[in-house]
């Protein structure tokens, strides 16, 4: 029995205090504190010599039900725990794929080619068929007949037993190094999701445009700032009631010279006719291409739709999130205080104290879920995508066997 080293349950218990208390919030912090995290966790884990991937998927699931469960809505948590589960998986497999018997990638100076090439084949067909979930594409692949692999020398049962004790200890090393490498290249991948995202603006922004948005964005700041150093457009802001997070990105964008107007959210209707494009932020993006965003967002999206104008979400690939919205108003929502609606002070006035008749209810929702049918394009750090194709990616991320968390 391997013990784990207890040396990151405090830092376990100091985030998921933090979700329970909401004062880590957003898609972007979550995941990068998440993915830190996780790190940690698997840098301090003692592996056995038997069963390793076992040993820090078991790990990884444990610490990360414990933040899922802090606060379900932040989804991009659950997202990070099932790409740090599929590194894991995927390193396994490409770790025992090299030490299998003919599935070398190495080649020998005898018939080099036809072997290097007959093995690259075999790691590719074990890849898949470990990794993807069952297809028409991959059902007649499998890793070639051991009988066709090429025969090792006989060698003493002492030499093979230290051998084999010096192969585990490499091979866990070389896991738990690998999983760090792919756990720290997906922290770099947060952390330029922005600036990728950016980059594909001049693709989608023409000259003398008029843009739609609604509330704030990191990911849209940056989307349209880098529009602007070609492009000449005007951006108009709903201005994203009761947190009026539009006035934010308003005074950052005319800060920086684009031409910008700030509308209340009831005037979309009136405005959309006027605009060429909508872009917008997301919270999260569900298996079937709907979107999680801030609440209004739904109302815009009807209206773009009803003026046949483009509905684009900016989105990184931590979003994607492999689950479907099943009930997403009262499953995948969050009710934040009535006081961001209505002042404590001014509740007493629409309440009839002396008849104990409290009619008066104040239902303040964060998120709007959009159905794919309303969405035009997604463009993540990976590209631009259609609703459609969201699955396709989500089985690129994740393996099929993390999509229920248990």
């Amino acid at each position: 029995m391997v013990a784990a080293m207890p040396d990151y349950q405090a830092a376990v218990d100091d985030f998921v205090t933090k979700l329970r208390r909401r004062q880590v919030e957003g898609s972007f912090n979550t995941a990068k504190h998440t993915a830190e995290l996780l790190r940690q966790v698997v840098s301090h884990q003692r592996l056995p010599h038997v069963g390793q991937a076992a040993v820090l998927i078991d790990v990884v699931k444990t610490v990360g039900l414990r933040m899922i469960a802090a606060n379900p809505i932040e989804l991009a948590v659950g997202n990070i725990v099932r790409r740090v589960l599929h590194i894991i998986r995927e390193e396994d497999v490409s770790l025992t794929s090299s030490a299998l018997p003919g599935v070398s990638v190495e080649s020998d100076d005898d018939d080099s080619d036809s072997k290097s090439s007959y093995s690259a084949a075999a790691v590719a067909a074990a890849n898949r068929s470990a990794l993807r979930a069952p297809s028409l594409h991959n059902l007649l692949e499998s890793i070639p007949d051991p009988v066709k692999a090429p025969v090792a020398p006989a060698v003493s049962v002492a030499d093979s037993d230290s051998k084999r004790s010096g192969d585990r200890n490499s091979v866990s090393w070389k896991l738990k190094h690998n999983v760090i490498e792919g756990i720290t290249e997906l922290l770099q991948d947060i952390d330029d999701y922005h600036t990728q995202v950016a980059e594909q603006a001049i693709e989608h922004i023409h000259q003398n445009e008029v843009i739609l948005t609604l509330g704030r964005s990191r990911s849209l700041l940056k989307f349209l700032l880098e529009a602007k150093k070609k492009r000449s457009f005007q951006v108009v802001i709903a201005e994203g009631a009761p947190r009026y997070q539009g006035h934010t990105l308003a005074k950052e964008l005319a800060e920086k010279g684009l031409q910008t107007t700030v509308i209340t959210d009831s005037a979309v209707f009136a405005m959309i006719s006027r605009v060429n494009m909508v872009i917008v932020g997301a919270h999260a993006v569900m298996a079937n291409g709907g979107v999680l965003a801030p609440v209004g967002m739904h109302m815009i999206a009807l209206a773009a739709r009803r003026h046949a104008a483009p509905f684009v979400v900016l989105a990184g690939v931590h979003k994607l999130c492999p689950q479907y919205p099943h009930n997403p108003y009262t499953l995948l929502n969050d009710m934040k205080s009535p006081a961001e609606v209505v002042e404590f002070g001014e509740l007493p006035e629409c309440l009839d104290v002396e008849s104990g008749d409290h009619t008066t209810y104040v239902v303040n929702p964060t998120f709007d879920y959009i159905p794919p049918e309303l969405v035009s394009l997604f463009i993540t750090d990976a590209g631009g995508h259609n609703p459609s194709y969201v699955y396709r990616l989500i089985t690129e991320y994740y393996s099929p066997e993390d999509y229920v968390l248990q």
